[in-house]
């Protein structure tokens, strides 16, 4: 876990850092979307209800194709969270303890700032 656990900790400071560069509010409260995915829905589901355990709002699962044109399902598991680089890491630390007990993939966080939600609300 560690290797990965670094990676994604390594991903999120980078997130957290160009966030800041670009002059958001680190006291404010953004959407985090975790980003949960597998190829066994089954195994996804599992994971989803470990998460709504955890207090994760979990949003209704989505089908797509890789590049390989093999088929996953995906689901963003949401919450509020200023962008403190410790509760950050606290919810990625536990997330990854849940995708490797459900034997998911973990792809890390992100959010939508305030003119990404304005657009993504007018389509």
């Amino acid at each position: 876990m560690s290797s990965m656990l670094d990676v994604l900790l390594e991903q999120s400071n980078e997130t957290i850092d160009a966030m800041l560069e670009d002059g958001v509010d680190p006291s404010e409260y953004y959407l985090i979307e975790h980003h949960l995915a597998s190829q066994d829905f089954t195994k996804l589901e599992k994971a989803a209800v470990e998460m709504v355990k955890e207090g994760y709002h979990v949003d209704d699962a989505d089908e797509f194709e890789d590049e390989q044109g093999e088929r996953w399902f995906a689901f963003a598991a949401s919450t509020e969270s200023t962008l403190d680089r410790d509760v950050l890491s606290r919810q990625i630390r536990e997330i990854l303890v849940v995708a490797e007990e459900c034997e998911v993939e973990y792809d890390g966080w992100g959010t939508f700032l305030d003119e990404d939600e304005e657009d993504f609300e007018d389509e």
